[in-house]
């Protein structure tokens, strides 16, 4: 069932974007007067199709095989390589007869609506919960940083006041892309000592494999249990909701990671826990999973929250900004697998590891978000300069633009063929990286 879920909510959040960005070519194409012969959902491979159906001179229908969809747009080379249509001379409804800047509007119509949908998305989420953070200033407990954040020398209880020399105010900013993509310099109040210290530029490698978990978190004190896994060892030990752990093996546990950090370094054991039960002492013993855990769920406590409220046009600029972010971080981890300093394997995620992020309950308000993401991602993708997504079109009509008459059938036709073979080998590794990182390991 939680299969299902995730895959569940993995399509439907592809075919909005799917269907809105064809729309976007769609639309614009019938804005000048090109006929559109097919509009489908899903790739309809080979000829199969799981329906189809013809309104006003085109088809729409769902294929079968769902990594893509697509608009075949009359007079045009596209992924179909239907190279008959181009054997008669131009007609007037071609998209070879328009002049090149409305075929260039009509290659930008799908990123667009990626675009503003994505802002949309994101000025609705704001508008409705406004911006809950952490004030950074109110962490009394400082932070707790997990394997990664040890690495590069951060210790529990820690407070960074700074980045780049730049003030903190929420505590989101320290899980931002500025210091998340590393070359990034915090500065550190440790026992009212000021330290620098360096988040290298592959930190990102490292969140690829351990999760934005390992990084930081705000410290907090342990809270009682809310709630025991069924048939999980704590259950086993004798351990009840409401039960106040205050030591693991003799070593108190005051706050949350430091209980983590006892019962994760005992994994495959037993551990000793001393807890107050009803306001009397109890001890226990319980069996540690492989995994370094036993099956409790507790709260971290004195961590502040703050809430602010946008109204209608205030949320705007901020959505956007959110949106926006977004799409800018996209481009700059793609520009650091360029250049070699984040390999190829650590920085991308393929269907399987999307289908996690939405996880194996429905939240809305999640599933809004992470759309608001793809699309912004799915925009930036398709302005790639590679020959057979919109960005490799664009390219070739901005040369034709500067050159004063269009590029050849012959040459549209290769530089298609070109592009269908780059996306192919990019979509199986893509997969079977996915496959390695989630199914494998």
């Amino acid at each position: 069932m939680d299969v299902l879920i995730m895959t569940g909510q993995l399509l439907l959040g592809l075919s909005i974007l799917i269907i809105l960005h064809e729309a976007g070519h769609f639309f614009a194409a019938r804005a000048f007067g090109i006929r559109v012969e097919k509009f489908y959902l899903f790739f309809d491979a080979w000829g199969f199709k799981l329906f189809s159906f013809n309104y006003k001179g085109c088809e729409y229908g769902m294929g079968w095989l769902p990594l893509g969809g697509y608009v075949k747009i009359a007079g045009m080379i596209d992924e179909s390589m239907d190279t008959n249509q181009l054997a008669g001379p131009p007609q007037p409804w071609e998209f070879r007869s328009k002049p090149a800047w409305q075929r260039l509007i009509v290659m930008l119509g799908g990123v667009t609506v990626n675009i503003v949908l994505g802002i949309f998305i994101f000025w609705m989420l704001t508008l409705k919960f406004g911006e809950t953070y952490i004030p950074n200033d109110k962490l009394s407990y400082g932070i707790a940083p997990g394997t990664i954040g040890r690495n590069i020398g951060l210790q529990s209880g820690d407070n960074i006041t700074a980045v780049n020399g730049k003030k903190v105010v929420r505590f989101e900013e320290l899980l931002s892309s500025e210091v998340l993509f590393g070359n990034t310099e915090l500065t550190v109040d440790r026992n009212g000592e000021n330290k620098k210290i360096q988040v290298p530029g592959n930190i990102i490698e490292e969140l690829s494999d351990y999760g934005i978990g390992q990084f930081i978190e705000p410290r907090g004190l342990t809270g009682s249990i809310v709630e025991i896994a069924n048939k999980s060892n704590a259950e086993k030990a004798g351990l009840k909701v409401g039960d106040s752990i205050v030591s693991v093996n003799n070593a108190p546990v005051r706050f949350f990671d430091e209980f983590q950090a006892e019962v994760q370094k005992n994994r495959g054991k037993s551990v000793d826990i001393a807890l107050i039960r009803n306001d009397a002492p109890v001890s226990l013993t319980s069996q540690v999973t492989p995994e370094g855990t036993i099956g409790v769920i507790i709260p971290k406590l004195g961590i502040p929250r703050e809430n602010q409220q946008y109204g209608f046009l205030k949320a705007l600029p901020i959505g956007a900004s959110k949106a926006w972010g977004s799409f800018t971080d996209n481009a700059k981890g793609l520009g650091k697998v360029v250049s070699g300093e984040v390999k190829a394997n650590k920085a991308f995620t393929g269907p399987i590891g999307i289908a996690a992020m939405f996880g194996n309950t429905v939240d809305w308000v999640k599933f809004w978000s992470l759309v608001g993401l793809l699309s912004m991602a799915l925009a930036l993708m398709n302005l790639l300069p590679i020959p057979a997504l919109d960005g490799g079109h664009s390219v070739f009509l901005l040369i034709e633009m500067v050159k004063g008459k269009p590029l050849s059938d012959k040459f549209m036709e290769r530089a298609q063929m070109v592009g269908f073979v780059i996306l192919v080998t990019l979509m199986v590794f893509v997969f079977g990286n996915d496959i390695i990182k989630h199914v494998i390991n």
